[in-house]
């Protein structure tokens, strides 16, 4: 049986070269409602999100991210932002991530997860109060080249259990 779902899973790959073409304001605003609509411990949604779309801020964020200057050549990038003191904002805005990675992949737009840490300017750049803190920098583009393919993984068995720790799951 197909499942769309599945095949994203399996297929996404981080993608950090993107072609020089806009990522439409639909399927942006797809991703950004997946984001929305994720999961939280107890629904406290500990987060913001802020697209960039203009060729002069993408640049920006490409500037201010040590690990992400290639967010300078992407379509539109996501600023992920969490509460301050949250200690289940980190869970929740990572699933928040993959929601938005996940969907747009399905639309044929690749991303990947930038970040980590060092990112106060980019709190600063796009206006984040105080109690936020970013998380991560998401950029979206259509990939240069295809990327779809087999990933390189441990084996299934080696990685689950069944009932105890060790038992591979038939």
């Amino acid at each position: 049986m197909a499942n769309p779902v599945f095949d994203a899973v399996s297929t996404v790959l981080a993608v950090r070269e993107y072609q020089d073409k806009p990522v439409p304001a639909g399927v942006m605003r797809r991703a950004l409602e997946a984001a929305h609509l994720t999961a939280s411990a107890s629904n406290k949604q500990p987060w913001q999100f802020v697209l960039v779309s203009k060729r002069d801020g993408l640049q920006e964020l490409g500037r201010l991210v040590a690990h992400g200057p290639y967010i300078a050549g992407a379509g539109a990038a996501v600023v992920v932002a969490i509460e301050k003191g949250n200690p289940l904002s980190v869970s929740d805005a990572s699933r928040a991530i993959q929601s938005m990675i996940l969907t747009a992949w399905a639309e044929g737009v690749a991303s990947n997860w930038t970040g980590f840490r060092e990112l106060e300017g980019v709190r600063k750049m796009v206006g984040l109060p105080d109690p936020y803190e970013v998380l991560a920098v998401v950029p979206f583009g259509y990939p240069k080249r295809a990327v779809k393919g087999k990933k390189k993984r441990k084996p299934f068995n080696q990685v689950v259990s069944v009932e105890r720790y060790g038992m591979p799951m038939a």
